[in-house]
Order: C-alpha cells, then sequence, then structure tokens
C-alpha cells in the first residue's frame, strides 16, 4: 500500500463507515497505521467507527455527509485533502435496500435506494477521481454484491443498483486503460454479511430481513478489501465467498434454473421470525441516534473466514473446478438455509404509510 513521498501514512476514505463492512473496512486499514477519513449520515455512528479507528492505531477523520448529493461528497473529499494532502484509496461502501415485492415498492422509495447505492458510489468515484487524476495514481474500490450478478426477489431495488454500480465500473475501468492511467479500480462481490444492514432494511413485511444461506463476519471481508489494496497487481474483481462464485457462475451457465431456484427459495427466506416493532431503526427514512457498529445480530451463524476468488484466474482447469462447484451449488444452498420457512399468507405486507 502506497504512503506519501515523506513517509505518512497512506490516506484512505471509506463512504459507509458509521457501520457494517465500511466500519470494519476502516477498522482493517487502522490496524495498518492509515489516516482514515469516515464518511455516513450518523454523527453517532461515526464517532464510534472514530473510537475504533483510533484504537486500532489510526487516525480517523469523521465527516458527517450523505453520498446521495454530490456536493457534500465533493466537500468532503476537499475536506481530507486539506487536510492530509492527498488521497490514495478511496472505498465506496454505503448502501440503501427495501424489501418487499416490485410493484409494492414506491417510486420514492426506488428512488432513494439508487440514490445512496449507486449515485453515491457515482459521487465518490468522481470525488476520488478529481484529486487522483493529477498525480496518475490511487486505488478506487466499489463494494459490489453477488446481487450485481444475480437478482434476487424482494430486493429489486438494491440489486438494480448493484447492476448499475457495476456497468459504470466497467466503463470506467475500460476508459483508465484507453488513458494508460496508473489509477487502480477493483470491484469487490460480497456475499451475505452479518452487519445491521438487516436490522434497519426498509420493511414492507411485518418481519425483520435475514441473510439467507451462508453469512460472514464483516471483517473477513475487510481483510479481503485490504488484501486487494495492498496486491501488487490489483485484481479487476473479486468474489467473495462460495455463494458468490456460485450465484455469478450459476448465471452465467443456468439463469433460467436460478430463477425458478430462488423463486421456491429466497421469497420467504429472507424474512426472519423477528416482528418490525414501532420505533425500529429505517435508514432509507433516515439515521437513527444509535451506534450499530460493525456486525449484526447473526453472530452466532457468521462465519470468519471466506473463500476469496479472482476471477482472472478462473481459465481452463480453473473453470472446470469452479463449475464442478456450482454443480452442488443448489443442493448446498438447501442444506445451509439457516431459516424456518413460512408461507407467504402469514407475512402481510406493510402499508406505503412507512415509506
Amino acid at each position: 500500500m502506497p504512503g506519501t513521498s515523506n513517509g505518512e501514512p497512506p490516506v484512505i476514505v471509506v463512504t459507509g463507515a458509521s457501520a457494517g463492512v465500511g466500519r470494519a473496512v476502516a477498522v482493517a486499514f487502522a490496524r495498518r497505521g492509515c489516516r482514515v477519513a469516515l464518511l455516513a449520515r450518523s454523527p453517532e455512528g461515526l464517532d464510534g467507527a472514530a473510537r475504533d479507528v483510533a484504537t486500532a492505531g489510526g487516525q480517523a477523520f469523521a465527516l458527517v455527509t450523505d453520498v446521495a448529493k454530490a456536493d457534500e461528497v465533493f466537500g468532503a473529499a476537499e475536506d481530507v485533502v486539506a487536510r492530509w494532502g492527498r488521497i490514495h484509496v478511496w472505498v465506496n461502501d454505503a448502501m440503501e435496500t427495501v424489501v418487499g415485492p416490485v410493484d409494492v415498492i414506491t417510486p420514492q422509495e426506488f428512488r432513494r435506494v439508487t440514490e445512496v447505492t449507486y449515485l453515491g458510489a457515482v459521487h465518490g468515484t468522481l470525488a476520488a477521481l478529481r484529486h487522483m487524476r493529477g498525480r496518475d495514481e490511487g486505488h478506487i474500490v466499489q463494494i459490489g454484491s453477488a446481487l450485481s450478478y444475480r437478482a434476487i426477489p424482494l430486493q429489486s431495488a438494491y440489486c438494480a443498483a448493484k447492476f448499475a454500480m457495476r456497468g459504470f465500473t466497467d466503463a470506467l475501468r475500460a476508459e483508465l486503460l484507453h488513458d494508460k492511467s496508473r489509477i487502480r479500480l477493483t470491484m469487490v462481490q460480497l456475499p451475505g454479511v452479518n452487519t445491521p444492514q438487516f436490522d434497519w432494511s426498509h420493511m414492507h413485511f411485518a418481519h425483520r430481513h435475514q441473510p439467507i444461506g451462508t453469512v460472514y463476519e464483516p471483517e473477513s471481508v475487510a481483510e479481503a478489501v485490504v488484501g486487494a489494496v495492498e496486491a501488487r497487481r490489483a485484481p479487476r474483481e473479486l468474489w467473495l465467498g462460495a455463494p458468490t462464485v456460485q450465484s455469478i457462475l450459476g448465471q452465467i451457465v443456468a439463469p433460467g434454473l436460478l430463477d425458478r431456484y430462488l423463486a421456491r427459495n429466497a421469497y420467504e427466506n429472507q424474512l426472519s421470525n423477528d416482528p418490525v416493532r414501532p420505533g425500529d431503526p429505517d435508514e432509507l427514512l433516515g439515521p437513527d441516534d444509535s451506534d450499530h457498529g460493525a456486525r449484526g445480530r447473526f453472530t452466532s451463524r457468521a462465519k470468519d473466514s471466506l473463500l476469496a476468488v479472482d476471477p482472472a484466474y478462473l481459465r481452463g482447469g480453473g473453470v472446470l473446478a469452479a463449475l464442478g462447484l456450482l454443480a452442488g451449488a443448489f443442493l448446498w444452498g438447501r442444506a445451509s438455509r439457516q431459516s424456518v420457512k413460512k408461507p407467504r399468507a402469514a407475512l402481510p405486507v406493510r402499508g406505503s404509510q412507512h415509506s
């Protein structure tokens, strides 16, 4: 990981840094002694993240920022450069999600998810490029998802935003190659991660959101992200966790089969037995006044380590091995489900007054 010419620590910017994967990524960089700028909407979450960064050995700079607003993102980048001189790495992690059928989600909800999850990454990337182009160096990391390749029911808004992020990133990558730029660009595709996301998803059901299949701790994802930045040759993409590899390869090989499999197994199983209660956090409506930390409520079933695959190496025998892995994906998926399936009729849709 590059430092400044005078030996000062690298400067890292992380959006969505107040909780979840973003917070874990910030702490992982702090353990390397980095200076970390933390961007998010929640002052309480940013305060907690700043304490974690300092405890881990880094320097923190917390900036209350709504990534959906380009001027706030550009202003935050200017503040970071004014304080620390430059930006070495920019990580786009901020996200929002709505859980509900397509025709129940409102246009306003689609817009907000798109503004944060997709346009937030666009704004962050543009801000990073403003300060990296002159030096012709730096590394931009997009936190993607297996759902940027394979959409699932009830998360149309989030999946569409992640698909858009991948398209935007691919276009930018081609432009950087055309310009022979030394700016590095990596998209990291995530599996289900044990983060507070599942406690504050905007729900159109009476029960809280939950991951399906295998779930991983955010710290394992963070180490993989930092590893991609530290690598001599930056990966174009990094697929994290066996479910991500299976989902992406399955979409390439048998998309129709996946449609039917997900219709049967990825609808009710995204809904937990935990009811939504009045006053529960709902990030789509705005941050609450709590520090949620990096981890969610699924630690009892979360794994501490994960498979990290650079798809550039899936050639020849690697492709055959990957397809062999895919062959058992559906049976593996059935065996790994941790939730209790409920009939759809038992899951009432919440009204639009919560929008």
